[in-house]
């Protein structure tokens, strides 16, 4: 018989016992649909995780000023005052690897507008800032070099900002007062929504890190510098360059601890990754034991089976079968019976994945390669479970198999 033929004789077969086939491929159908289901989901929060994370900034590249010891007491992080807006100046000229820099300082401050206020975070940055955070204007426009270099009294402010402060008034154009001092607003930043550690963007209130230096804060050094490496492979080329550098401007020797903090969102990715891969895997293998669970149904059920048609396969000994068409053939209703299980598993994972995703609320990701790992998967089960059954109808000796009764 060709192929065609077997699978035709082996959906024939299948269908003699309809309710026991169905109750068979069960097994299989809630493995493959609970596995395709588990990955959809742990895919979809490492995505979700992925996007918080690239939207924090573009190859960004985050150096803090570090801790200091005074008299035997560890500062935190921040307390030294030795970053400064030449170093800033240095890295853009003398770091190939990077491409954008922004200084940066902040401070907490409360905010009016008339009779309405609101207390946020005031940062200080530089024009490139908006390119390395990715962070484009909903409307109005943002500040410009000669801004940062007059410390201008112009602002940008966040959607949550906005609300508090203006309502549903258009703010571009307005003022608000930060330290009775009059701030005129050029732009309203696009919302970004919450960062990865549950903070709000939109709450935040910019402008150029000369203002904030000179009129409100007081210093004269950085809180932090922000840059953008060149490409994402850069980065890792890019802190190496900025360490040497900024140790050779700060005048640290070899032995001396850095007094600045390198951090990159791309560790933050890393760990999610790894993080999301490990509970993905462990889902994924947890729910593969109903898989197992379907396979050994099939393997009883086959069993049964090779019991039942005994005269059958003395039949069709008799007339010209040899051992490999009997083995072929039972094999063919088992990995039929797992394939057919399979796709309807497949068909369920997916439709599982979009009914969490609605009900929950909770971000899924039905990738190909699950599809198509669950698919191959679910036919190995019943190539490895009817084997058996199909090598002991293979061996059935002709003669007894046509006594049987």
């Amino acid at each position: 018989m060709n192929l065609s033929e077997v699978i035709r004789v082996a959906l024939r077969a299948l269908a003699r016992n309809k309710m026991r086939t169905i109750l068979t491929m069960l097994g299989i159908i809630i493995g493959v649909g609970a596995v395709i289901c588990t990955v959809a989901i742990g895919q979809g929060a490492s995505q979700q995780v992925q996007d918080q994370i690239q939207n924090l900034g573009d190859n960004m590249v985050y150096i803090a000023a570090g801790s200091v010891t005074a008299n035997g007491v560890r500062m935190g992080s921040q307390a030294t005052k030795t970053l400064t807006v030449l170093d800033a100046e240095a890295i853009q000229q003398h770091v190939p690897a990077v491409a954008l820099v922004s200084p940066g300082v902040g401070s907490n401050v409360q905010i009016v507008n008339g009779n309405q206020n609101w207390y946020t975070h005031a940062s200080g940055v530089g024009p490139d800032y908006f390119q390395i955070r990715k962070w484009p204007m909903m409307r109005g426009s943002s500040f410009s070099q000669r801004d940062v270099d007059v410390a201008s009294d112009v602002c940008l402010i966040g959607k949550t900002v906005s609300d508090e402060l203006f309502g549903d008034q258009d703010p571009v154009g307005q003022e608000v007062r930060v330290q009775n001092i009059p701030f005129r607003i050029l732009g309203e930043l696009a919302v970004k929504g919450q960062s990865t550690w549950g903070s709000d963007q939109d709450d935040t209130l910019i402008m150029p890190y000369t203002t904030i230096q000179k009129k409100i804060a007081g210093i004269d050094w950085l809180q932090y510098i922000m840059v953008s490496a060149t490409s994402q492979s850069q980065i890792p080329a890019a802190e190496q360059q900025i360490t040497a550098l900024l140790r050779q401007r700060h005048h640290l020797r070899p032995e001396e601890a850095d007094d600045f903090i390198l951090r990159s969102p791309t560790e933050l990715a890393d760990t999610a990754a790894g993080t999301s891969r490990i509970l993905t895997l462990l889902l994924a293998s947890i729910a593969s034991v109903s898989l197992l669970v379907g396979g050994i149904g099939i393997m009883n059920i086959m069993l049964v089976s090779v019991t039942e048609r005994t005269r059958e396969i003395g039949v069709r000994m008799a007339v010209g079968a040899t051992e490999e068409d009997v083995k072929k053939q039972f094999l063919s209703e088992a990995l039929v019976l797992s394939s057919i299980g399979g796709i309807i598993g497949i068909a369920f994972g997916m439709l599982g994945s979009a009914l969490v995703s609605r009900a929950l609320q909770w971000p899924t990701l039905v990738s190909p390669l699950s599809v198509v790992i669950a698919a191959v998967f679910s036919a190995v089960v019943g190539i490895f479970f009817g084997y058996y059954p199909a090598q002991k109808a293979a061996q059935l000796d002709p003669i007894e198999a046509l006594r049987y009764e």
